[in-house]
């Protein structure tokens, strides 16, 4: 049963970024996640939408969109975005690879979700976007 779902929509500008991770750990807050637990959604939350943003868009306009839920003791996020998409999914989600060294990208956006989030599933098609769906339990230390 889900307890609680939000939507939110918003520019693809660097900016927005923090707007991000503030939205999502205020939505998380009613689960009483630790300091530790909020700051992992946080940072995935992070990853998730500066990859939207630098290789999505390659830093072009475009829409982010964000769906939370909450199931119990769980919370579930997709970052959405109707950009470039990923040719390569295993690939991109090798450690240290990245499609834009000249940004000086470290190649670990994948790798950073994946530590602080029990369950990473990412889905694109090349011309259409990606969707990165993460999920965490909330309250288990």
């Amino acid at each position: 049963m889900v307890r609680k779902e939000m939507k939110m929509e918003f520019t693809s500008q660097s900016e927005n970024e923090g707007f991000a991770r503030v939205a999502v750990g205020a939505f998380i807050a009613g689960l009483n996640p630790t300091v530790d637990e909020l700051a992992d959604v946080k940072t995935a939350v992070s990853e998730a939408v500066t990859n939207a943003i630098i290789h999505g868009y390659d830093q072009k306009e475009g829409r982010i969109f964000i769906t939370a839920r909450v199931e119990e003791d769980q919370v579930e996020i997709s970052v959405i975005d109707t950009g470039r998409g990923i040719a390569d999914i295993e690939k991109a989600r090798e450690p240290l690879y990245t499609t834009r060294p000249e940004l000086e990208r470290s190649g670990m956006g994948f790798t950073f979700m994946e530590a602080f989030m029990d369950e990473v599933w990412v889905a694109s098609r090349v011309g259409e976007g990606t969707r990165v769906t993460m999920r965490k339990r909330i309250g288990k230390a």
